[in-house]
């Protein structure tokens, strides 16, 4: 991303390519400076094809609400991919700052709002459990490595090292999340069935059936090692 007033989509399609296939090269002719419309347009334009992508794979699920959800994500996703690159790229800025870069904040955007490149692929993963979470996750971080040597002039070593073990620290913990948000979506499925049943029973036969499903849910709830 050069400086340049006038949006491009052609540009921005050419950068994100660069970025996936020859990220090394994109962050050694990257522009340090030049505001922040251009770097923030990228990132809405890679989130709102990541938004649909997920729309479109949301046509193959059977669950309305899931369907919606990802209509719902060519609105929601840009909007989070904006708010959480500002906070992104204070986090990197800080880090590269302990690296000993004397890059500038603005800099620091730059280089996290190139890595967004890769969310419409992310999306495509998404559809594989925690594969895209994983990818994402490793893919990122080795972007944020070339940025590291390339635009911040930090060895590799050092580079690897620290996003490395980011890299770890953030796996085991979206991985966990996508795991318990797998794990109440399944709940979720099984509460609907349960109460569509419901419907078809008896007032008294289906306030015993609630209660042995509430018992079990508390069970569970509280034995969540037994899961």
């Amino acid at each position: 991303m050069t400086e340049q007033s006038k949006f491009d989509i052609n540009k921005v399609i050419a950068d994100a390519k660069m970025v996936i296939t020859n990220p090394a090269g994109y962050y050694q002719a990257m522009a340090k400076s030049g505001g922040y419309p251009e770097p923030l347009i990228f990132i809405v334009v890679m989130a709102v094809a990541m938004g649909i992508i997920s729309a479109v794979l949301s046509l193959f699920s059977s669950p309305v609400g899931m369907m919606a959800a990802g209509f719902g994500a060519i609105i929601i996703m840009p909007i989070g991919a904006v708010i959480g690159s500002f906070i992104g790229a204070a986090i990197l800025f800080v880090i590269w700052k302990l690296m000993g870069s004397e890059e500038n904040y603005e800099t620091a955007y730059r280089c996290l709002a190139a890595a967004t490149a890769i969310y419409p692929i992310m999306a495509l993963l998404a559809i594989i459990p925690y594969i895209g979470t994983i990818v994402g996750v490793v893919w990122g971080s080795y972007l944020m490595i070339e940025a590291s040597v390339a635009v911040h002039g930090r060895e590799r070593k050092t580079a690897t090292i620290v996003f490395g073990v980011l890299a770890l620290l953030l796996v085991f913990s979206n991985v966990s999340s996508e795991y318990a948000a797998r794990k109440m979506a399944d709940r979720m499925e099984e509460m609907d069935a349960q109460f569509k049943d419901f419907e078809n029973l008896p007032p008294d036969e289906a306030g015993k059936k609630l209660g042995e499903f509430l018992k079990g849910m508390e069970e569970g709830m509280n034995n969540p090692q037994q899961q």
